[in-house]
């Protein structure tokens, strides 16, 4: 008997190839970010005599801690999603259960929210980011 979640129709949970797929892409991306993450030569604090030049490396350090920190997010994103795959939850939305559209699998696999959820947390953050004013205006 082959696990429910390696069962496929049109609209069903993904098929052991698939799976593979997702594991292979997201192994790859797990060992260039691992790759990345390791270099952290931007982020080292020199002294420069100019001001002008201590400036410009404070905002080149700004800009590789930044590049650094999405790195790591997509570092611990890709694990976490290596791990759905060997617990069979991958490509299920954690909000609602449904399917994660394989075409969104694609561009980002360690998705954790099927697009309709995504949009919806989406929706929330720039509520809860928006000025009070605003707020009060749309009430």
């Amino acid at each position: 008997m082959v696990p429910q979640s390696l069962q496929k129709d049109d609209k069903g949970p993904m098929i052991k190839t698939e799976l593979d797929r997702f594991r292979a892409i997201l192994t790859t991306k797990l060992a260039e970010l691992e790759r990345f993450t390791r270099h952290r030569d931007g982020i080292v604090v020199e002294r420069c005599a100019d001001q002008l030049e201590e400036i410009q490396a404070a905002s080149e350090r700004a800009l590789a801690v930044c590049n650094l920190d999405r790195e790591f997010n997509q570092l611990r994103n890709a694990r976490a999603a290596l791990r759905r795959i060997q617990e069979g939850s991958f490509g299920t939305c954690q909000e609602c259960d449904e399917d994660i559209h394989p075409k969104r699998l694609a561009a980002m696999p360690w998705a954790t929210l099927c697009i309709r959820c995504q949009e919806a947390v989406d929706h929330n953050l720039k509520e809860l980011q928006a000025p009070s004013h605003l707020i009060d205006r749309a009430a």
